[in-house]
């Protein structure tokens, strides 16, 4: 089984956008989301509305069935998980040198490990790597590798405020993703200028203390539980 998408086409949407740079040749890992890999998932409420439910994955059974059996493998045979990734990964820096072009890699295409803690990115420093993440505390105390770039997911749920208070406070200029009901997006969010994110992830992750929207996708369209942001309803700090 190949962890690694590393096609021209890649099979996630934003991914294939972010490709079209001929500068870079992207790299991605896709897993099915649960509660351990996507930890911050229920807090956040965003499981039920994930995009694995979207796209092509809600069109070919095929697609999810291989997502999972790419988190079963996580789950049972962790080390020998690592050794394959760390394994394709050599192949494609090779691969993108060959080329002549900068590799990039995301990981987390539907998970959020963290994958600083298994020197995934130390280990390759010539290429380039990023996530969205829900763990706030990613952006705290220790510093991320040089070649690693993070970008928080918002959600406006109760329970996750406390993840939103607690990467703000780290004064961190790491972008902030947002979803928005519709593509109408505010000039400004939380104090931070807002950008259109749906065209590249690169851009994104390298435009600092913005905060990038994303319109709804997929069950998403439909999300009533603070996930979504509505558009004419703000929220503001409150701490």
């Amino acid at each position: 089984m190949k962890l690694l998408d590393t096609s021209k086409t890649l099979g996630n949407t934003k991914a294939r956008k972010t490709n079209r740079d001929d500068s870079i040749r992207m790299a991605t890992l896709t897993m099915h989301p649960d509660n351990v890999v996507c930890a911050g998932a229920k807090a956040a409420g965003c499981m039920v509305d994930c995009l694995k439910d979207s796209g092509l994955g809600a069109v070919y059974p095929s697609i999810n069935k291989a997502r999972q059996a790419r988190t079963d493998y996580w789950h049972d045979d962790q080390e020998a998980f690592l050794i394959q990734l760390n394994h394709e990964l050599r192949n494609f820096a090779k691969l993108c040198a060959k080329q002549g072009v900068q590799g990039v890699v995301r990981l987390n295409v539907m998970s959020d490990i963290s994958w600083e803690e298994h020197m995934i990115p130390q280990s390759f420093p010539d290429l380039q790597f990023y996530d969205y993440t829900k763990k706030a505390r990613r952006f705290h105390g220790q510093r991320q590798p040089d070649n690693y770039r993070l970008m928080f997911s918002y959600s406006g749920v109760k329970h996750y405020q406390h993840q939103v208070q607690s990467f703000l406070k780290s004064y961190s200029d790491a972008p902030m993703a947002v979803v928005f009901r519709n593509k109408n997006f505010p000039s400004t969010f939380m104090g931070r200028p807002v950008i259109n994110g749906d065209d590249s992830d690169w851009v994104n992750v390298n435009n600092r203390g913005v905060v990038v929207g994303l319109v709804a996708k997929g069950p998403a369209k439909t999300n009533t539980n603070g996930f979504v942001v509505d558009n004419n309803v703000i929220p503001t700090l409150n701490f």
